[in-house]
């Protein structure tokens, strides 16, 4: 059965790299603490899942959740590791706030370095049905 993970879009990421950089600015003791307005319903199954980052219409990487905590404000705090693996790309529509997503993790593995091509080169290829 796949395990159950999230999907975000990180908003004003140009790449992957801009995205690494925002996550190695926003982690604190080996964790990334990302907002939300709403807890999942199944957030129990999404733990040890990922919780995966669209960029440019596509999925580039993703941190392992680790837990969900309240805030006093209201929202909720996913709690992920703060280490970002980086992902063979796949396209996905941009959406608001998160969205399950139910996949195989090794399925995604990058150990091809597609990933770490510019988007505008990527496309390109794909275009060609190359990548």
């Amino acid at each position: 059965m796949p395990q159950l993970h999230l999907t975000k879009v990180a908003f004003g990421c140009r790449d992957l790299d801009a995205l690494r950089t925002r996550v190695a600015t926003r982690a604190e003791n080996g964790e990334l603490r990302v907002a939300t307005r709403m807890r999942p319903k199944r957030a129990t199954e999404a733990i040890g899942g990922n919780l995966y980052w669209i960029v440019k219409h596509r999925i580039v990487g993703g941190n392992q959740i680790l837990a969900f905590e309240d805030r006093e404000d209201g929202r909720i705090n996913i709690v992920c590791a703060a280490e970002l693996e980086a992902i063979a790309p796949l396209p996905k529509r941009a959406h608001q706030g998160w969205r399950y997503f139910e996949i195989d993790a090794g399925a995604i593995a990058d150990d091809t370095g597609v990933g770490e091509l510019p988007p505008p080169l990527y496309n390109r290829l794909s275009a060609l049905a190359l990548v």
